[in-house]
């Protein structure tokens, strides 16, 4: 019977084990055994509960538009568990020269695509207005080579818009700078809209007609809300995931040293601990450090390759306030703190008005973030200190005094939680597929690749495991 060993049990992994266990129930001859470090599965997934508030430590949704979380969701039973976020209060504010800014609305991502709502808002300069409006008229542009996200923003709005939306916005879902990161890698539709249109703005719309065309008679339908979220949070879904697995394939505490292919096709051996084991295939669903690190005695090259993908660190604070806070809190998700600033936060949500259900209706419910790749020194920071600068800052920005004593606080450290996609990292990826591909029985998957967010380490970890299935002749494409 053919044996599968997945190493990392973040939620990567535990996608691959689930298909496999599908697989397996469905009659397949197969086995898995599942490799996880930490004493527990799901990564950085975890869920509290305290004082009627519900605190999620990692992610606290994921985005709709992606399917492939929401379809597992649905796939393990938790279907009606899904909810949205409250998008009738969406409003997000940008922190500039000390106060706090609505975002205009029209902005999709950082492309304006309503005039007189950008012309009117006090976030951006007339220089900037100006620029905006000009941009209407930008030439179709193919870059020879990879660039960075700030370089392609300056070149369309100039460098106020990258100072005050594009490394705010990129700072709070990659944890990275837009000088460093790739603008093919993390935002390829804004490469192929250039290419084929040159203003964003007009590709924008065009993109917006043409959904609109496709949904004929949907079009009076109820847009989707922007996030979902599990009505008792994001580890529901780890929880359900684990126990639709074989119990006895999953091994907590279980650090993998190495992975060594034998002869060709012949296997591995996984060495974990103090024991060694042969399996016919291996999916390495780590991060991709991790992944190298394991992998090192596999191929050289091909560790070398996945220890270039750079990781950044952060650091999440959830602060619980009583009805008096909550009043004096502005309406809206949050905001975003850009680095010209000089907070160390990097922003912060009202998770009461994201997810009303999150807290009681007398409760305030504050989740802040630093950390990221300017900042990694913050894990070395108590939690004591950390709770200091948090407090000290919300107090200069939205006016909560130091004498609002928080009913309860939380702070959660990731060390390496989030994939810096730098610019050169297709390329890099392109060599790291070609590798893999001469080692029979190798598949990887984690938030290193092709997406950071829950879907696309959903659909990594499949995807993964269908390859192997496919190698082994039982998974076709049909």
């Amino acid at each position: 019977m053919p044996r599968i060993a997945i190493i990392g049990g973040g939620i990567s992994g535990l996608s691959a084990a689930f298909t496999l266990e599908e697989k397996r129930q469905s009659g397949a001859e197969i086995e898995y055994v599942l490799f996880e470090a930490a004493p527990r599965l799901g990564g950085v997934m975890v869920t509290d509960h305290t004082d009627g508030c519900l605190i999620e430590a990692g992610p606290d949704s994921f985005i709709t538009e992606k399917p492939w979380a929401a379809d597992l969701c649905r796939k393990i039973g938790l279907g009606d568990q899904l909810i949205g976020s409250n998008d009738s209060e969406r409003k997000t504010y940008i922190l500039v020269r000390g106060k706090l800014v609505v975002m205009p609305d029209g902005l999709m991502f950082m492309v304006p695509t309503k005039i007189m709502p950008t012309v009117f808002s006090p976030l951006f300069s007339w220089r900037t207005k100006i620029r905006m409006a000009a941009e209407w008229f930008h030439p179709p542009h193919k870059a020879s080579e990879d660039e960075t996200v700030a370089g392609m923003v300056e070149r369309h709005y100039g460098s106020e818009m990258v100072d005050l939306l594009a490394d705010p916005l990129l700072s709070g879902v990659y944890g990275g700078e837009a000088s460093q990161l790739s603008v093919r890698a993390v935002l390829p539709r804004f490469a192929d809209m250039e290419s084929k249109h040159g203003s964003l703005g007009r590709a924008m719309l065009e993109a917006r007609k043409e959904a609109r065309k496709k949904m004929g008679a949907a079009a009076n339908v109820p847009a989707r809300p922007l996030f979902t979220s599990l009505k008792d949070g994001m580890q529901q879904m780890v929880d359900a995931l684990v126990a639709r697995l074989d119990a006895n394939a999953l091994k907590t505490s279980s650090p993998v040293q190495s992975v060594i292919p034998q002869s060709t096709d012949d296997g591995w051996i996984v060495s974990a601990e103090y024991q060694s084991d042969h399996f016919d295939a291996v999916i390495v669903a780590t991060p991709a450090q991790a992944a190298a690190a394991v992998l090192q005695g596999a191929d050289e090259n091909l560790s070398r390759d996945l220890g270039e993908i750079r990781y950044s660190s952060s650091v999440t604070v959830t602060l619980g306030y009583d009805e008096k806070v909550r009043r004096s809190l502005p309406p809206g998700f949050g905001f975003l703190v850009p680095r010209s600033e000089g907070h160390r936060m990097l922003a912060a949500t009202f998770v009461h008005n994201k997810f009303p259900h999150r807290a009681p209706e007398n409760r305030a419910l504050v989740r802040c973030f630093l950390g990221g790749a300017r900042d990694e020194q913050i894990l070395e920071t108590s939690e004591e200190e950390i709770l200091e600068i948090v407090r000290d800052e919300l107090r200069q920005i939205v006016g909560i005094a130091l004498n609002a004593e928080p009913l309860f606080a939380r702070v959660y450290k990731w060390k390496s939680a989030m994939a810096q996609y730098s610019v050169g990292h297709l390329e890099r990826l392109q060599r790291i597929e070609a590798l893999r591909r001469k080692l029979p029985g190798l598949a990887l998957a984690g938030n290193g690749y092709s997406g950071i967010g829950v879907p696309d380490c959903v659909r990594s970890g499949a995807e993964a495991a269908g390859k192997i299935l496919a190698e082994m002749g039982m998974w076709s494409s049909a």
